[in-house]
């Protein structure tokens, strides 16, 4: 009975952060949509940077009144998860730019083989049939709601690579360092979001100019477009510390599985927003595929066997598996 308390208090818990997740994740897609289509604001990097600012406040204030205690992250762990998180976020912009939708897409899907692998190699984990069969069932499902036209190009293919390779090393990177230097999720983004917001800060102008043509100083700001650049700030702040959350309490790879119940519920918001033109026959089917594959994921990767690990030092290492729920970026740091 007592071990049932645990499980289903464990439940609840891994509910309640994923579902942080979502409700953050599809929140700052729709401020930051109304901020760029409406309002003109199309400087991405930069606004990333002004999150991890309001990011890097938020845990100065915490700190000082005690919430969060002081914790040491080495300086290397900490520039080598700055890299891979600076370079997915400017990776993801830049591919955005630079492929069609449906590459873009395909490259986005391709960050959950990826996450396996890295998995794999560094973790010596085995995955069982029906995880691997439950994966490729999601991604089938993601690809038929969202992939449309498809064209490659050189540079576009060299941009998706680093940003897929980079977000997945960053996802991986969180799950390993709260691990290794037993740090909560507000801890670690307490070290790496300073540094990514000065990085991001500094480089988001000239990029952003870089990518648009327009300098973010000359942008005619006004009452409404500031309001929502702090809403987008504000909830930022959520998804950068729900990402850590979910991934240090579950896996890279469960992240990313079930992060595209995300791009489910923004298909189905822009029904609601856009009418039938957000939602037709094919989008529908690959929303069902989509989410059998996400419920059969579930059940797999928490049977015994579903995720094996080789290497059992240290017994800890993986004790934090997906509950009955399983489970991004995107970025999740989505712009």
């Amino acid at each position: 009975m007592p071990q049932a308390s645990t499980d289903d208090k464990k439940a609840a818990l891994d509910a309640a952060a994923w579902m942080f997740n979502v409700v953050t994740s599809v929140g700052i897609i729709i401020v930051n949509k109304a901020l760029m289509a409406t309002y003109d604001f199309s400087y991405a990097t930069t606004l990333t940077g002004l999150h991890f600012a309001t990011t890097t406040l938020l845990a100065f204030v915490l700190r000082w009144l005690g919430v969060i205690q002081a914790t040491h992250l080495p300086f290397l762990e900490l520039l080598k998860f700055v890299l891979f998180g600076n370079f997915s976020i400017v990776g993801m912009n830049v591919s955005l730019m630079w492929n069609s939708v449906g590459f873009y897409q395909i490259a986005k899907l391709s960050m959950i083989p990826v996450s396996c692998l890295l998995e794999v190699l560094f973790d010596k984990i085995r995955y069982s049939r029906d995880t691997k069969l439950s994966i490729a069932v999601v991604l089938l499902g993601v690809g038929v709601c969202t992939i449309t036209d498809i064209s490659v190009n050189t540079k576009g293919f060299i941009a998706a690579f680093i940003a897929v390779w980079s977000t997945s090393l960053q996802q991986y990177y969180i799950h390993y360092l709260q691990r290794k230097y037993s740090l909560s999720s507000f801890n670690l983004l307490g070290h790496t979001a300073p540094a990514q917001a000065a990085t991001l800060l500094l480089v988001g102008p000239f990029l952003d100019y870089w990518l648009t043509n327009r300098r973010v100083d000359t942008y005619d700001y006004n009452i409404v477009s500031v309001m929502f650049i702090i809403l987008s700030c504000t909830i930022a702040v959520g998804t950068n510390l729900s990402q850590f959350i979910c991934i240090g309490r579950f896996t890279a790879v469960s992240f990313q599985v079930l992060g595209h119940m995300k791009t489910i519920f923004v298909l189905i918001m822009g029904f609601f927003f856009f009418g039938k033109e957000g939602l037709n026959l094919q989008v529908v089917m690959g929303m069902v595929i989509a989410v059998v594959g996400m419920i059969w994921y579930g059940n797999a990767s928490t049977k015994p066997g579903g995720k094996e690990d080789w290497n059992l030092s240290p017994p800890t290492s993986r004790q934090e598996k997906p509950s009955s729920l399983s489970e991004s970026s995107e970025h999740d740091q989505e712009v």
